[in-house]
């Protein structure tokens, strides 16, 4: 044992008698371990690794902050239901205040509702946590706005500037078809599809952003006409595909900060050939009859189950 890290150096002129081993000790860097200029990565490579170690760890932290339902899961999504349900009011109440002021013209401020209030309630569904409850507490709000469109389109209950700022006429039975099926589409992604389907980001982002700006820019820049219907333009369609497109690669990157979905150039296709199909169902003269609030949720869904 003791020879294992020690060898006798014998002089030349030496006697044997005088000689006295030199040993080494056993943890010596010369004889049992590597130098640090032969084992040691180069600088440049020791930062990268440092930084993709730094980076897995901030991901991981974030994702267990996000995602993990905690002590408190239930009070946690509870208060943050609270909280997305406040702001969507908020914004509602600043719409129906442009209305009642006759601040934009009635079909922008639709529009703009159209726009923003679905967006806003997928901004806050990282707020959530992983447990099993938390898509229902999500699905809270957008779910209160499906009663209320079923109590003012009945005319049981009254709000002639919540009306005004979400109908085309401003009758109030007008709120039992386009706005009622939206709030319906934005329950039904929350609480079904939730936050790790790239179909719900899809089929949010469609519905919200590509239709809501297709009427927008269409009718400011709508002069060329779809041969196969008048009421539609080449502008509109296209924005409404760029629009739904660019929103739905912007949440993909969104979750993904959050360690709730992968990136990849597969999903990234995915969304363009969803937002395309979504724009021509909805230029197709079937979505004036029916509504596009419905045909463009159900043309999302339906080609995601295929791509995404």
């Amino acid at each position: 044992m003791l020879s294992l890290g020690a060898h006798p150096f014998l002089l030349p002129s030496s006697s044997p008698l005088h000689t006295r081993p030199r040993s080494r000790p056993l943890c010596s860097p010369t004889s049992s371990a590597p130098t640090a200029s032969s084992s040691s990565p180069p600088p440049s490579l020791r930062f990268l690794r440092r930084g993709c170690a730094a980076d897995r760890s901030r991901r991981a932290t974030t994702m267990a902050a996000v995602v993990s339902p905690g002590d408190g899961g239930l009070v946690h999504d509870l208060m943050s239901s609270g909280v997305t349900a406040a702001i969507a009011l908020g914004l509602l109440r600043f719409f129906e205040e442009l209305a009642k002021r006759g601040v934009c013209d009635q079909k922008l401020n639709r529009k703009l509702v159209h726009i923003t209030i679905g967006m806003v309630f997928l901004l806050f569904w990282p707020l959530f946590s992983s447990g099993r409850y938390a898509p229902f507490f999500a699905a809270l709000a957008p779910g209160i706005n499906i009663i209320r469109m079923l109590l003012l389109g009945l005319g049981i209950m009254k709000n002639e500037a919540m009306v005004k700022s979400m109908s085309r006429s401003g009758d109030h039975r007008e709120l039992l078809k386009g706005p009622l099926y939206y709030a319906t589409t934005i329950t039904l992604a929350t609480s079904v599809l939730w936050r790790t389907s790239p179909i719900a980001i899809a089929l949010v982002c469609n519905l919200c952003a590509g239709d809501g700006i297709a009427d927008v820019v269409g009718r400011r820049f709508g002069k060329e006409k779809l041969p196969y219907n008048p009421n539609k333009s080449y502008a509109g369609s296209i924005a409404m595909a760029v629009a739904g497109f660019l929103a739905s690669i912007g949440y993909m990157h969104y979750f993904h900060s959050f360690g709730l979905m992968e990136e990849s150039w597969y999903m990234t296709l995915g969304f363009l050939v969803v937002s395309v199909a979504a724009a021509l169902v909805e230029s197709h003269p079937i979505s004036t009859d029916l509504d596009d609030n419905l045909t463009v949720p159900l043309t999302s869904f339906l080609v995601g189950s295929l791509v995404l």
